[in-house]
């Protein structure tokens, strides 16, 4: 359960929330960002996780701006995924956050919430991957962008007491073709087998993937046998299931096999459609 002792914070601006994790952590409090709260609710009533306080990154303006400056779309970290969905400024992110739970839960689960959780599947993160955007991250070193490819590696990979402001992502990425599949065994809004994102960009398909591995991620190899034209699709992607960067998993919601044969058959359906384009 959650401590009766825990404290909250909300800080108004970017240097205020990284002053106060200092002076907590100094103290022995334990603190930790927050913007939508419900994985650590979730895993707190399991006690895996464990925190003496919370600093609410809401009130912060940059985490909640969505919109467009001369080159990029800004995305703040305290984004609701339903208001993601609303003005749909990206659809693929769109596309990709409707799939992830239900829309009450939606509403409340935050882009840097899902980005950042302990909860392996993270699906938001794969427009990012696949549009190569900015990490805008605060913390005692102050705030500066870092390509999502030096920060994440299967999770972002930030410093303690460093956390997500915002995501940049270019204009010419937002409107490119693309698709975005959820496969799941059971129900609409169960967890999914897999979660497969592709765009069609410098004359070349991109995919990253959820739900496949014990981490989300986007893999060269596998693409490069993906576009690897000389060959039928089928084959190509008999290829790119050999460079899969992890162990494939195996759980309640499918086996490895099956997660396998999902797979396959949804990168043949992929190709086809961008290829087409």
């Amino acid at each position: 359960m959650l401590s009766a002792d825990i404290e909250y914070y909300r800080p108004e601006t970017i240097q205020e929330a990284v002053d106060l994790f200092q002076i907590l952590k100094g103290e022995n409090k334990r603190p930790i960002y927050y913007s939508g709260g419900t994985e650590i609710l979730t895993l707190g009533r399991l006690e895996l996780a464990a925190a003496g306080a919370f600093i609410d990154i809401k009130a912060i303006k940059e985490c909640l701006s969505f919109g467009f400056n001369q080159s990029y779309l800004i995305a703040g970290a305290a984004l609701s995924l339903t208001s993601i969905e609303e003005k749909n400024l990206f659809p693929l992110l769109s596309a990709t956050s409707m799939g992830i739970a239900d829309h009450t839960a939606r509403n409340k689960i935050t882009l840097g919430g899902n980005l950042c959780g302990k909860i392996f599947y993270r699906e938001a993160v794969l427009p990012f991957l696949l549009c190569d955007s900015w990490v805008v991250a605060a913390g005692g070193n102050g705030v500066k962008p870092i390509p999502i490819g030096q920060i994440f590696n299967q999770t972002f990979q930030l410093e303690e007491g460093q956390f997500i402001v915002q995501l940049l992502t270019e204009r010419n990425y937002i409107h490119l073709p693309f698709v975005s599949i959820k496969r799941r065994q059971q129900w609409e809004t169960g967890y999914p087998l897999i979660t497969v994102a592709s765009i069609k960009a410098d004359n070349g398909l991109r995919f990253a993937f959820s739900g496949l591995c014990p981490f989300p991620f986007r893999s060269k190899e596998m693409e490069a046998e993906l576009n690897n034209i000389g060959l039928p699709v089928p084959e190509r992607v008999k290829r790119a299931l050999a460079q899969i960067p992890g162990p494939v998993l195996h759980d309640v919601e499918g086996s490895s096999e099956y997660r396998l044969f999902v797979l396959e058959n949804t990168l043949n359906e992929i190709i086809l459609e961008l290829e087409g384009e």
